[in-house]
């Protein structure tokens, strides 16, 4: 799956849109969640049925971000969340053609993800949320290809921390601190460092705004076919 998640400090429900809302473990606080159930798995997936791997269906894409192609991917191979709320809608490709390559597919399952983000993105910007800077973390940031994609899909910097991949193991624990009565919120819960950041690329801010117009009219005639 993939989330877009927000720490905050009160209560912004929309469950019309499918965002996830919970209380906080810090006391006074919230977070909201948007989540997408095929993000890092459609490239998973394209991988398997193409007999490959994922880093080789991304490495010729190679780092100079393309504006969208004719061909569309619509992300969900295991019905949707937010912001559908949808169990039965299933992924699909459209524009494919005779010269449409294992690259231009490739290309397309970036894309469609990132637009599912910018779903969630809109999602939370419905409850006043305005994020202008995410930390990337997980499979998808392997690929600096999709990286800058997301950037410029979702208009925001992206952050990459330090050392690497990190888990929530490494929260769980400094919230037991807290709780033990050992540290307080302000001397653990702190940020890593940030190795890198990706801005995103405004000559295509355009392009990207129009296929993800494209993108979003797309599920209602899918939807009425299926």
């Amino acid at each position: 799956s993939g989330v877009l998640l927000a720490a905050r400090d009160g209560y912004h429900p929309a469950p019309e849109t499918a965002l996830h809302t919970f209380c906080h473990a810090v006391p006074s606080r919230w977070y909201q969640m948007g989540v997408m159930l095929s993000a890092t798995d459609s490239l998973n997936w394209l991988a398997r049925i193409t007999g490959t791997k994922p880093a080789e269906l991304t490495a010729p894409l190679g780092e100079a971000l393309q504006a969208p192609g004719r061909v569309r991917f619509l992300p969900y191979l295991s019905g949707e969340r937010t912001p559908h709320n949808d169990a039965g809608i299933r992924g699909s490709f459209t524009g494919l053609g005779a010269d449409t390559t294992r690259d231009d597919m490739a290309r397309a399952v970036l894309e469609g993800v990132a637009f599912g983000l910018r779903d969630s993105q809109r999602a939370l910007g419905a409850t006043g949320l305005r994020l202008e800077r995410l930390m990337a973390i997980g499979g998808g940031a392997r690929s600096r290809y999709w990286l800058k994609l997301i950037a410029t899909a979702l208009d925001v910097t992206l952050e990459l921390p330090a050392g690497g991949e990190f888990g929530a193991a490494l929260g769980a624990a400094r919230l037991g601190m807290v709780a033990s009565g050992d540290a307080s919120v302000g001397e653990v819960m702190t940020g890593p460092a940030i190795s890198e950041e990706i801005a995103p690329d405004t000559a295509l801010t355009t392009a990207f705004d129009d296929a993800y117009t494209r993108f979003r009219a797309a599920y209602g005639p899918t939807r009425e076919i299926q």
